[in-house]
């Protein structure tokens, strides 16, 4: 697919609001890219200068999912993504990095932010053999995701669902239920991946970003546990070494920061 595939349910009629900070923005900011605005590039300086590894962060999510969408494909067999959260495409994207190894996977990638809709048609450049597309919705609405990604996805067949830097943005009334409704509708066989900040690590300068970037106007944050966040894997088989800091999950010969603990954690689950 070269564009955004026709018979979707309408985009909402949305304007790009620059004077508030957005999460896919400033995670551009941090990672070097061009599509942010002086609020966000402000927020993301303003928490840098709180705790300077929050821009470690962006790297080492970008790192943590190629070597879980690698292990998917190559290990556990997956062809089918599901990445909720997408943010501004930049190098080694889901699609990317899973039909390097498989030309026939296919991705939908699921966003909220209008920038990263305006940018949508980089997360389009399938292979010839697999697919791709694009689902402008938020997490908070499964229905509709899952109703749109089944334009794309077999959802009878195993699917790995990857929710990177986004299960922050919800509260815990809401988080731990979205994610049992998109693991109830996929079957056995299928995989969950998570990223998101943990107290665990440099806890008062965790809870102090967390505090400024809700004072800033930005979609409200909440910080949880290591161990709030193995919840989310209740009922599902935790692939070794289970919730940890993202440098130290399963790290290569390449990987960044593995000498230091960082309060960005990742985990990949089964369900059985």
């Amino acid at each position: 697919m070269t564009g955004i595939p026709t018979g979707h349910e309408p985009e909402p009629d949305i304007e790009i609001d620059t004077s508030v900070a957005h999460p896919a923005r400033v995670w551009d900011y941090w990672l070097g890219g061009k599509d942010h605005y002086p609020a966000d590039e402000a927020l993301g300086d303003h928490l840098n200068e709180t705790m300077p590894e929050v821009v470690v962060w962006a790297r080492a999510d970008r790192e943590f999912l190629g070597r879980a969408v690698r292990h998917l494909v190559a290990e556990a067999g997956l062809r089918q993504f599901l990445d909720i959260g997408t943010g501004i495409p930049t190098a080694d994207n889901t699609h990317e990095v899973a039909q390097r190894l498989a030309p026939e996977s296919r991705i939908v990638y699921v966003d909220n932010d209008p920038v990263v809709l305006a940018h949508a048609r980089a997360l389009l450049t399938s292979s010839p053999q697999g697919a791709t597309d694009y689902v402008h919705a938020d997490l908070r609405d499964p229905e509709r995701i899952l109703r749109e990604a089944g334009r794309t996805l077999d959802l009878s067949r195993p699917v790995g669902i990857m929710l990177l830097g986004i299960l922050e943005f919800l509260p815990d009334e809401q988080a731990y239920p979205v994610v049992r409704r998109l693991l109830d509708a996929v079957p056995s066989g299928s995989h969950l991946t998570i990223a998101c900040p943990a107290s665990d690590v440099n806890t008062e300068a965790m809870i102090e970003v967390v505090d400024r970037w809700n004072a800033s106007g930005a979609t409200p944050a909440v910080l949880r546990s290591a161990a709030d966040l193995a919840r989310f894997f209740d009922g599902m088989e935790l692939l070794e070494p289970g919730v940890v800091p993202l440098p130290q999950w399963r790290p290569g010969p390449g990987t960044l920061f593995t000498d230091r603990e960082i309060g960005f954690f990742g985990a990949v689950g089964r369900k059985p």
